[in-house]
């Protein structure tokens, strides 16, 4: 790529991360220890002090922590969005239990309550809503679906955070769970990492001992406090799943730059819609008013261009601009497809997003420059 290229994404890393990650090379604790519960307290505290925070080393392992926490098992049913990473349902899988996918709502593109219902039976346990691209799902239907039909709900909150809905912190909602993601292009990161919230103290506690083998005891607490040191009790077969201090030294910096580097994401999708509006596009769905977008992705979709999406994308990366697709949903993976006999007529909403959508760069580091070029390009081709 020549220096002009404006990749997809890239992470904002300055010197006080690097300066935080130093500390903790020379601190001599490297695994989980005194900066990941830091960043647990200060993320709870960020969230909302009754709530606890439970770092992992990625969403993707929140949520199945999760889910074993909820009680989820073999022959269980768990409703998701097809319109998603892989992730969010392969964690279901783990567990034996199967996903029963739904369509999405055209607009917001996050997954349609109404069609929730329609595939709830007596096996179903959880819901899990997608936020997609960081705005929120419809949250108080889905609760009220979930309370209708004694149901969990786990918020898969990989895209939104600090995204709020009805003037509330995602994460704070009155969910069972929420996971989060820190992942390399998300809107903090920690390289990889993800945290677990929820205000269920018995919920949290079983997270805890399942993220790292079983152990009833952490192992920063068995060599920091003043119980023996080396004896500890295995209370479950477990998972390795614990956040490493380097990566929460990371997450330390990065949790108190969020609302700026939110701003910044901001400012740089209010330019697109100022400029992008006359375009045979379908522009994202904006939050309600008095609500955040993390603006995790900007997410556009074709309508009557004469081009299609995949020439539109391949001549902008010609041009020196990064685009992707969010996402090829599960429906057509060959896994999922024929597992679940799924058809694309099911998901009307979800594959016509598909066909005619791509993934503007929107991150804190571009330029103005960066968007002006990006503008530009697409006004020139469309």
């Amino acid at each position: 790529m020549g220096l002009d290229f404006i990749p997809y994404f890239k992470p904002e890393i300055n010197s006080e991360e690097i300066d935080e990650v130093v500390n903790t090379l020379r601190s001599g604790w490297l695994t989980t220890g005194p900066k990941t519960k830091e960043f647990e307290v200060e993320f709870s505290k960020f969230i909302g002090n009754n709530f606890e925070a439970i770092a992992v080393n990625s969403a993707t392992s929140g949520l199945h922590l999760a889910l074993e926490a909820l009680g989820v098992k073999e022959g269980d049913e768990v409703i998701t969005t097809t319109h998603t990473f892989t992730a969010t349902a392969e964690v279901i899988r783990y567990l034996g239990a199967n996903p029963i996918f739904v369509d999405i709502d055209p607009n917001t593109l996050c997954i349609d309550p109404e069609k929730i219902e329609r595939v709830i039976t007596s096996k179903c346990k959880v819901i899990i809503p997608v936020h997609f691209a960081g705005i929120s799902a419809d949250i108080n239907k889905i609760n009220d679906i979930a309370k209708k039909h004694n149901l969990k709900v786990l918020e898969d909150a990989a895209h939104a955070f600090p995204t709020t809905y009805n003037g509330e912190k995602i994460g704070s909602l009155n969910t069972d769970i929420t996971v989060f993601s820190f992942y390399a292009n998300k809107t903090m990161t920690t390289g990889e990492g993800g945290m677990v919230v929820t205000k269920n103290k018995s919920l949290a506690d079983r997270i805890k001992i399942m993220r790292s083998h079983g152990i009833n005891r952490d192992a920063f607490d068995r060599y920091s406090s003043s119980k023996p040191k080396w004896f500890y009790e295995v209370v479950a077969p477990g998972f390795k799943y614990n956040m490493t201090d380097i990566a929460a030294s990371l997450g330390l910096i990065q949790l108190k730059k969020i609302y700026k580097m939110q701003k910044r994401r901001e400012e740089i999708a209010c330019e697109y819609f100022a400029e992008l509006k006359d375009l045979p596009i379908k522009l994202p769905s904006k939050p309600e008013k008095g609500d955040m977008h993390s603006w995790h992705l900007f997410v556009i979709q074709l309508k009557n261009a004469k081009l299609s999406r995949d020439d539109l994308i391949n001549l902008l990366f010609k041009n020196g601009i990064g685009c992707s697709v969010h996402y090829i949903p599960l429906h057509m993976h060959p896994y999922w497809r024929d597992k679940y006999n799924l058809s694309q007529k099911n998901f009307p909403n979800s594959q016509k997003a598909y066909e005619n959508s791509l993934s503007l760069p929107i991150y804190p580091m571009m330029t103005d420059r960066d968007t002006k070029k990006i503008i530009c390009e697409l006004k020139k081709l469309l």
